[in-house]
């Protein structure tokens, strides 16, 4: 019986879930994008060799694995076109396997210029500035452009010219910055779609087809649950859903047609770009995080914020996407410390709290509750089997597993797809 299993972060993202999609991937025959855009990325090294991918889902690298872009992923087709040509150049089959959602929303260069300019003003959500919000707002405004009308190169010339005007007056007029030049801009765009229209496809026709065949799927999310548009630490956040139900939405299935969720978190805590952060330490020991972890963004290169684990953080993805099972990632990069610590709760106007504060203003009010845990000196890089682990990290993991009441099926030792400890397989 075929088994689809959903992929989510349940931090604020870059908790590694490309290594694990492509750890996976073996027992698949499709792996899906459902939402946000090439702000995110994900990093995967095999065998050592790096590859950093941003739209396209990372079963790319995985031959005969179909990849599927949906109907939530907002698509930049400059962007598309230089990843695939990127891929094809270092010998990744990507033709014939990769397939694009009709209904994807179009970044275009305006989407860009407004999100950069709205970050030029003091006013900052520390967006990527690759015009991801503006993008999504066209779409709810119902007024974006999608993958679709690439095929009609008269109504396609026609839908650019009134969005592009639209956003040169909000460009002009209100932020002071100049226009973008619409020819251009269309003829760019049409010799590019000369790539992209033979991928086009009704993604959820065809990715039904797959299940009535028997096929397994696996969902991948992009950034992390605190950076959900609805559950997240507005506005510090994403302009999507980041939770696993947008994996119904952003793909066009159903949601009793999914197994699954598999739930990757850091067995620490980063944050990149602005927002609270309640753990966030501004010490040695979060250098060391940081220097250790090599904690910058596979997209932008900004540094990541980084903290200690927080459970409040976590509970609250498991609570939010209905999480089936975990995956710890990074757990080597705390070797070497005397001390670990874990918040296990919020202190508030004198009250501890088990759930976030109701308003996301209070977040940066709160003041964490920790428990500690003795450290390890033994390397844990590379161990593949779990009772090898030393016993004070496999304490570490199993008092994380005892609060957070959801089983730690896998735990993650190094980068490369093979320094993996699986206890029990999602696809079983």
């Amino acid at each position: 019986m075929a088994k689809n299993v959903i992929i989510v972060g349940t931090q604020w993202g870059d908790e590694g879930k490309g290594k694990i999609v492509d750890l996976l991937t073996e027992h698949v025959a499709g792996v899906v994008r459902f939402q946000g855009g090439h702000n995110a990325g994900h990093t995967l090294i095999i065998d050592g060799e790096k590859t950093v991918l941003h739209l396209i889902p990372s079963g790319v690298l995985r031959n005969g694995v179909e990849c599927v872009i949906g109907n939530g992923v907002v698509v930049h087709l400059p962007s598309l076109v230089k990843e695939i040509e990127g891929l094809i150049a270092n010998g990744v089959n990507v033709e014939g396997r990769l397939k694009i959602s009709s209904a994807s929303p179009l970044i275009l260069s305006s989407h860009i210029a407004i999100d950069l300019a709205r970050e030029s003003t003091n006013v900052k959500i520390g967006t990527t500035g690759r015009g991801i919000g503006p993008a999504y707002e066209d779409k709810v405004a119902r007024r974006g452009l999608r993958m679709s009308d690439l095929l009609d190169k008269n109504k396609f010339y026609a839908k650019m010219h009134t969005a592009i005007s639209f956003h040169n007056f909000i460009l002009e007029n209100y932020h002071k910055k100049p226009a973008i030049n619409v020819d251009e801009e269309v003829d760019h765009w049409l010799k590019l779609s000369e790539r992209i229209t033979p991928l086009i496809i009704d993604t959820p026709a065809y990715l039904n087809e797959m299940n009535a065949q028997g096929k397994n799927l696996l969902f991948e999310g992009a950034q992390g649950t605190l950076l959900d548009i609805d559950h997240g630490t507005y506005p510090f956040v994403t302009s999507s859903n980041t939770t696993a139900g947008a994996a119904a939405t952003g793909a066009g299935l159903g949601p009793t047609d999914f197994g699954a969720v598999l739930g990757i978190v850091k067995a620490y805590t980063t944050r990149v770009g602005s927002g609270p952060f309640p753990t966030e330490l501004n010490d040695s020991i979060g250098k060391h995080l940081a220097e250790v972890g090599v904690e910058f963004g596979s997209t932008t290169g900004r540094a990541r914020r980084c903290g200690w684990f927080d459970t409040i953080v976590v509970g609250r993805a498991i609570l939010t996407s209905g999480i089936t099972c975990l995956c710890v990632t990074k757990l080597d990069v705390l070797d070497g410390l005397e001390t670990i610590k874990i918040c296990t709760g919020y202190k508030l106007d004198g009250k501890v709290l088990q759930h976030p504060p109701l308003s996301a203003d209070d977040y940066v009010n709160v003041q964490p509750v920790y428990e500690e845990l003795p450290g390890w000196d033994e390397p844990t890089v590379g161990i593949t089997d779990y009772h090898s682990l030393p016993e004070a990290a496999r304490n570490y993991l199993e008092r994380l597993q005892e609060i957070l009441d959801v089983p730690l099926d896998l735990v993650s030792t190094g980068p490369d797809r093979e320094q993996t400890i699986i206890r029990n397989h999602p696809f079983n």
